[in-house]
């Protein structure tokens, strides 16, 4: 039986700063692998053989498989299965190859010294995510930790930040983590602009409290399906808009002519109504929302995307809608035991079109396709999911939306 290789993290403070248990495993092994720099990190005091890899995922496979049958270790910055070599390794060699002790990795110190919670931020490696894609999905983080790396060093990445007019975090450089020589450095992103660091370094940024999503552009793209970062959301309520993918079937199952008069009745900062406007054109959108602060984000947007045939009203339905026209088409977006009360009231103002209301509860989908069905609808249910695709090391994940429900009643 082939012997098992032994994935060991390690830090930039080298042998020091690694447990018992790795330490033996290095003293016992007879073959260690690993790029020049991790070899260093290890000294000169190991007797075993020493093989250098420095050329990449391909090169480090071809060398295991020529690896004589000894105790060998495998030399990996940090935690191998942190944005390291031991996913690539365990998929393409097998698990049964290799046995992982893991390092604290550089990310974890780093949110360790600005005294920040790492569970539910965005977390990205620039050697293997484009620069632009890391910054959409920054756009709308709380809280961000970034390997950079030589070419896009942390003034590269703020001066990308600032382009996209995203200025609402705070932002550290923390560097040579674990080692004498460790400092982290404090300041807003423009402070960073032309600063050099060394290139060991991790950069979290935090985003100031209250601060809303800025867009992505000042353009319409498309007539409707827009990106999600294009509008303007508020915090910490983001993820209550509609996404692109269902605002296309929703709109598409409304049906609107160029002169429908529509209802949007919760409508947030606007997404949905804007869109709606923009096929609406000759017609009339009136966008219901009783939130004061996603009210006021819902006209900046409407302001920047141009759409006459919107009008905003500040309200709760259903007392909002009384002095509205009936309408042509409604699109109900919510949660609650309100929402079945709401898709009644506009349903029973009605008198031909379509219906399309949007929930995320299996209770609130029986209680809707009930009311519509009482009153006369025809009705079809969807269960939207949706997984968009997120590039990690040399392959796609799949980062999943949370299900939709839509309802749909024409009459």
């Amino acid at each position: 039986m082939t012997a098992r290789i032994h994935i060991v993290g390690i830090g930039d403070d080298g042998l020091d700063g690694l447990t018992g248990h790795a330490k033996s495993l290095l003293g016992a092994a007879e073959v260690v692998i690993g790029s020049t720099m991790l070899l260093e990190r290890i000294g000169s005091s190991l007797s075993a053989e020493r093989i250098e890899c420095n050329g990449g995922l391909d090169e480090l496979k071809q060398a295991i498989s020529r690896l004589p049958d000894k105790p060998t270790v495998l030399l990996a910055s940090g935690d191998p299965l942190f944005y390291g070599i031991a996913n690539y390794l365990t998929e393409t060699v097998g698990k049964d190859r290799f046995e992982i002790v893991p390092h604290v990795s550089s990310m974890q110190l780093a949110f360790a010294r600005v005294k920040e919670s790492w569970d539910d931020a965005y977390l990205s490696n620039l050697a293997v995510q484009p620069l632009d894609r890391v910054v959409d999905m920054i756009r709308s983080a709380e809280r961000v930790g970034l390997f950079t790396t030589e070419s896009i060093t942390p003034s590269v990445v703020a001066e990308a930040l600032l382009d996209r007019r995203i200025e609402y975090f705070h932002a550290y450089v923390c560097e040579n983590l674990g080692t004498p020589h460790e400092t982290v450095t404090r300041g807003d992103l423009r402070s960073f602009l032309g600063q050099n660091f060394s290139p060991l370094n991790v950069m979290v940024l935090v985003r100031r409290t209250g601060a809303a999503d800025l867009p992505s552009s000042g353009k319409r793209t498309r007539l409707f399906g827009n990106p999600d970062d294009v509008f303007l959301q508020s915090r910490p309520k983001r993820g209550l808009l509609t996404p692109s993918e269902v605002r296309c079937v929703a709109l598409a199952e409304l049906e609107l002519r160029p002169d429908s008069i529509v209802w949007d009745v919760g409508a947030g900062s606007g997404a949905l109504a804007i869109e709606a406007a923009s096929i609406a054109s000759s017609g009339k959108v009136f966008a219901i929302e009783m939130d004061a602060e996603d009210y006021n984000l819902m006209l900046q947007n409407a302001e920047r995307f141009d759409v006459p045939s919107l009008v905003p009203v500040h309200g709760q339905a259903p007392a909002a809608w009384s002095s509205l026209p009936d309408p042509h088409a409604v699109f109900v977006g919510g949660s609650g035991r309100i929402v079945p009360d709401l898709v009644r009231g506009a349903a029973e103002r009605m008198k031909t079109g379509r219906i399309v209301i949007s929930v995320s509860s299996p209770d609130n989908l029986v209680a809707v396709q009930s009311v519509l069905e009482a009153a006369e609808f025809r009705t079809e249910v969807r269960m939207i999911n949706i997984a968009r695709g997120q590039q990690q090391l040399d392959r796609v994940r799949f980062e999943s939306l949370n299900p939709t429900f839509l309802i749909v009643g024409g009459k």
